[in-house]
């Protein structure tokens, strides 16, 4: 039974509803379809799950419609998609004079009395779900048992044999070269003298092969004995002489930093001597500033190219028939079907893998594309290939788009007016970059005048919390408390090695709001999406201490790696964790994007897998090498060719 099915415009305007139960009205579910689906540009499926309700849709690209149907998700409705299709003909057919004559007046002015025949349409594709014909076993004569024959059931002696000794003589030929030229000869002799062995010739065959085969190795090895003659043992030297190379340091005491640092104290660091230009990077930058990706883009080089070329052919040509061939190939005379786009669509789906877009979304978006230019009439002047591409941009920039935009320096100022620290938390994958991010973000925070608090909750990684103490020296040597009016900017909070990293984090949250610490940054281990206890920790530590912002970090390097770590990190996330409402990732931070050129496609990928936003781009090395994303720029470069 169906709940509801609505006609909408795509402005909004619903044209006909059916209710079919008694209950909530089916608003929610259209709003949720429409946010998340058709203004997300994530139409490659026509399915959408909304609490307890499955909503199929179906997109009229000609005359802007909408066709949405609503079912409960536990029934199996097999008729739903023959239902939508023939509502949507029925209706397209029924009022194409009014909505071709009066256009949007049409859709206001327009009284569309449906309820009759949709009901005929509905008791149709029912009565087609149940009206199956029984499948009919099969007779022994239709089966294929029936075509062979008794003759070809016989197994005649010999014949088996035969193939089997035919194959053991290749395996043998391939095996050694040398057996391969030495046994045909001396089977070719024995093949004369038994010729007329009947039955008997294949075993005697096999035999001679055997023996063949072991004169030939106690050859061999007869042969590798007298070769052999006894050497004098070497006499070898007891211990392990370490390596010396050319440039490092032959004084053992400067590189033992076993006793150097002791857990919990900086003190006992040295303090390192580093430039700060080489830190900060860029000097004419604009303190506190987060500026936007760039990307220099082509697209002027391309389009005078673009119309040069349609130009030569025309002009080698001189007549008409080459200008009336590039108008025929340009002018809006049609709608667009689905075999005009393949080729295209194929070709930009390579593409965008080519580009390191995961191979399923690369589908997915082109599908999306797909049925939203179905049925459209083409403008004047366009090709089939400028209208699908144009398409795909703007789906591209509207997913790199968010629902939900992520203010972090609103947040904190809200936090601060509340009394609190704001909480932010690292998680991610093994090697992509938390701890140096995290730094360059502590770095930004420090700019904007707010003071950090670092939690090292990774306590497993050998190294990790002495990553962050230097990082923590030298951020205070950049920006030194007498600065800041005596307040030290940023602290680093940690309890060493093999610890609870739960119960750091808590701890490390009480002591910032003791301390009156603006920020806390809490840093994790890494761990694979596919590592149980390690993902049971992290959802755990997420959950006993509710962080304000969680943000995954990914490199921009990997393709189809991206989503699967996505999915499986949420998925962690949510089974378990304890709470009704499990906490997921708010927002996305990545890293490496200065070593992939023009391949951005991981971005994408992110972006359409989760719905979240991006929030920081990791560039460089220096502190400063921190971006927001620049949807246009991406997709530019993921355009060009």
């Amino acid at each position: 039974m169906l709940d509801f099915f609505t006609i909408f415009s795509k402005g909004g305007l619903v044209l006909w509803c059916f209710q079919g139960v008694r209950g909530p009205a089916a608003t929610a579910p259209v709003n949720a379809l429409i946010r998340s689906v058709l203004l997300q540009e994530r139409g490659g499926n026509n399915s959408f799950t909304h609490e307890a309700l499955t909503l199929k849709y179906k997109l009229d690209n000609q005359f802007e419609l909408v066709f949405v149907v609503g079912f409960q998700k536990i029934l199996t409705l097999t008729y739903v998609d023959k239902l939508i299709d023939d509502v949507h003909k029925e209706f397209r057919d029924k009022y194409r004079n009014e909505f071709q004559q009066k256009g949007a007046l049409g859709l206001l002015n327009g009284t569309f009395d449906f309820k009759d025949d949709f009901m005929r349409l509905l008791r149709d594709a029912e009565e087609s779900s149940k009206v199956r014909a029984p499948t009919v076993m099969k007779t022994f004569e239709q089966s294929l048992k029936s075509q062979k024959t008794v003759k070809c059931m016989i197994e005649t002696r010999g014949e088996k044999p035969k193939e089997k000794v035919k194959n053991k003589k290749n395996k043998g030929s391939k095996k050694d070269g040398t057996e391969a030229v030495a046994v045909p000869s001396k089977a070719s002799a024995a093949d004369k003298q038994l010729s007329a062995a009947g039955d008997k010739e294949e075993l005697t065959k096999d035999e001679i092969l055997q023996k063949n085969r072991e004169e030939f190795f106690r050859r061999h090895m007869k042969a590798g004995e007298k070769s052999r003659s006894p050497k004098p043992d070497a006499q070898k030297e007891k211990g392990k002489k370490p390596r010396v190379w050319d440039l490092g340091n032959s004084n053992a005491k400067v590189l033992d930093y076993s006793n150097s640092a002791t857990n919990g104290s900086a003190e006992a660091c040295p303090v390192e001597e580093f430039d700060p230009d080489m830190a900060l990077g860029d000097k004419n930058r604009e303190p506190g500033r987060l500026y936007d990706l760039e990307y220099e883009s082509d697209d002027e080089a391309e389009e005078e190219k673009v119309v040069q070329n349609p130009l030569k052919p025309s002009v080698k040509k001189g007549g008409l028939g080459g200008m009336f061939g590039m108008l025929k190939g340009l002018v809006g005379s049609k709608s667009l079907t689905r075999d005009d786009m393949d080729p295209v669509l194929e070709k930009m789906k390579d593409h965008l893998i080519a580009k390191n877009v995961a191979a399923e979304i690369a589908v997915q978006l082109c599908e999306s594309v797909a049925k939203k230019l179905e049925g459209k009439v083409m403008g004047t002047f366009t090709t089939v290939t400028s209208t699908v591409k144009q398409a795909l941009q703007e789906a591209l920039v509207q997913i790199l788009q968010p629902q939900r935009r992520v203010d972090v320096l609103r947040d904190v100022m809200d936090a601060q007016r509340n009394r609190r620290p704001y909480v932010v938390t690292f998680c991610g994958v093994n090697g992509v970059g938390k701890s140096t991010n995290l730094a360059k973000i502590s770095f930004w925070l420090i700019e904007n005048g707010f003071s950090v608090l670092i939690a090292a909750c990774d306590t497993f990684r050998a190294g990790a919390v002495e990553q962050l103490r230097t990082h923590t020296r030298r951020l205070n040597a950049l920006h030194p408390p007498e600065s800041h009016g005596g307040r030290t900017m940023v602290q680093l909070y940690e309890k060493g090695y093999g610890k609870d990293a739960a119960g750091i984090a808590m701890e490390a949250i009480s002591y910032a709001r003791n301390q009156g610490f603006d920020v806390v940054l809490v840093d994790t281990a890494g761990r694979m999406q596919d590592n149980a206890p390690l993902m049971t920790a992290l959802a755990k530590l997420i959950a006993v201490n509710a962080p304000d912002l969680v943000l995954f970090v990914g490199e921009a390097l990997v393709g189809n790696e991206a989503v699967d770590q996505l999915v499986k990190f949420n998925k962690a996330l949510a089974d378990h964790s304890m709470a009704q409402t499990p906490r997921l990732i708010d927002g996305i931070v990545l890293t490496k994007f200065d070593t992939i050129d023009d391949k951005v496609g991981a971005a994408i990928s992110m972006t359409y897998i989760t719905s979240k936003p991006i929030v920081f781009v990791g560039t460089g090395q220096t502190y400063c090498d921190l971006r927001s994303l620049n949807a246009k720029a991406v997709v530019a470069a993921l355009m060009k060719a």
